[in-house]
């Protein structure tokens, strides 16, 4: 496919990384010359230095012949209006804009983005998506992801190994035999940082980071099994009321009612303006680096804290000196790849990442063949694929022992209408089956070709 980038930020240079490593060919365009030398130097790329919305810049990107714009700029209204271009002018297929501020979003003015106004195919709203991640991971005490596929009939999550953990040092293969009723199957893990993409001989460790694929009525018999037994949090505190805190207070004030949540904002204006549009939160104005402040919020008798404020430093500062005063987890929103791998040894339970996420509901829309969702693990690991199998598949009717799979590709679950199958080695998938599977990057244009359509399927 032929791709066109519009933003060389982290998440424009990451998307465009992730396309580049599957051999699309991609051309990023961004206003500043340092960063287009950047990344046209690091990976395969092209790179056009002007304004991304302007039809003589998108022309000299190639767009005349593009399959794909996505416009992630900082500004809105630049994704929007280089989308238009792109369609009005050069009639390209399928056109993404990030689009941050909440007023173009809200359902009065859902008319605004129709094919007869602005024709954008699709609408990604980090804000939004952040918010959604939060909330999902505060469903799942001790678990540091958790993502719903197949209508949450199946769930990924990711633990933590302790050393009390009763799984470690356990050959992967003998985990069903120690361990029947565990009805899970393990795609991935992270160790010292490094990914590993485990097989039957593998072992986990303490403080290994492990990603599993488990039927979500068995999701508690699985958290106890791997010595997590933490209850949902009814006491939360978040730091920052910015688009996210204050669209996640809104969430939690929705579907879980019975949660007591206290919201701290550094501006007495948006704390004003978040105190309007709240109706149980409390909302506070201080620093949430002020002694007194954390004092005045009970975060030592806080269940859980969500620092989400718009600055990666404080978000960690306020973790740690909240984890410090007694609460019992803490989960930092961190821009910065940089930082993460330093944060979690710090004390820091859960770190949310809006490139990772931005950048796998891009995804979601650049795959193709039947895959019904895309969700990133970890910078340049791999993705969590949903997808529906086809006759014409080389995957079905065939025991999964038999078939090939490509090295770093795990089968996690198969969803046959309201059955949940995890996969073993006599197991056979067939047409119509949702499979749940984890590729490494290199491996995603396999799955992709696995579970397209092919001629003679008509």
């Amino acid at each position: 496919m032929k791709i066109i980038v519009c933003g060389a930020g982290e998440v424009g240079s990451s998307i465009a990384r992730q396309l580049s490593m599957e051999n699309n060919d991609v051309t990023i365009v961004d206003q500043s010359s340092k960063l287009v030398r950047q990344i046209s130097d690091t990976i395969d790329v092209k790179g056009v230095v002007g304004h991304a919305s302007r039809p003589d810049i998108l022309e000299l990107a190639g767009i005349s012949d593009a399959d794909m714009i996505i416009a992630v700029t900082y500004a809105d209204e630049v994704n929007m209006v280089a989308c238009q271009v792109a369609h009005s002018l050069f009639n390209v297929s399928t056109k993404i804009a990030r689009v941050r501020h909440q007023s173009y979003l809200m359902p009065i003015w859902a008319n605004l983005f129709s094919r007869a106004h602005m024709p954008i195919d699709h609408i990604i709203s980090p804000e939004i998506e952040v918010a959604h991640a939060v909330t999902r991971r505060l469903q799942v005490p001790g678990a540091f992801e958790m993502i719903p596929l197949v209508d949450d009939k199946v769930r990924l999550i990711g633990v933590r190994c302790g050393e009390d953990c009763p799984l470690v040092h356990t050959p992967l293969r003998q985990l069903t035999q120690l361990f029947p009723e565990l009805k899970i199957v393990i795609v991935g893990l992270m160790r010292d940082n490094l990914p590993i993409v485990p097989s039957g001989d593998d072992q986990m460790l303490p403080d290994d980071e492990v990603y599993f694929v488990v039927d979500t009525k068995h999701l508690p018999r699985a958290m106890v099994a791997f010595g997590h037994e933490e209850t949902e949090a009814r006491r939360l505190l978040i730091f920052g009321a910015g688009n996210i805190g204050l669209l996640l207070a809104q969430q939690l004030e929705r579907e879980y009612p019975w949660v007591r949540a206290k919201l701290i904002e550094k501006d007495p204006e948006r704390a004003r303006f978040a105190a309007g549009q709240l109706e149980k939160t409390i909302v506070l104005n201080g620093d949430v680096l002020d002694p007194e402040i954390m004092d005045e919020s009970s975060a030592a008798t806080a269940e859980t804290i969500i620092s989400v404020t718009d600055d990666d430093e404080t978000n960690i500062l306020a973790s740690l000196l909240a984890k410090k005063q007694g609460a019992k987890r803490v989960i930092a929103l961190i821009n910065k790849i940089t930082y993460e791998p330093l944060v979690t040894p710090l004390g820091i339970d859960v770190v949310v990442s809006p490139r990772n996420i931005t950048v796998s509901t891009v995804l979601q829309h650049v795959r193709r063949g039947r895959i019904h969702s895309v969700h990133t693990l970890r910078e340049g690991f791999g993705e969590l694929i949903e997808a529906e199998a086809l006759e014409t598949s080389s995957l079905v009717n065939t025991p999964l022992k038999d078939v090939n799979l490509p090295v770093g590709v795990l089968l996690g679950a198969i969803v046959r209408e309201n059955e949940i199958i995890m996969p073993r080695g006599n197991t056979v998938v067939q047409a119509g089956d949702r499979v749940v599977l984890f590729a490494t990057a290199e491996e995603v244009r396999k799955v992709e070709k696995m579970f397209s359509v092919q001629l003679e399927y008509f």
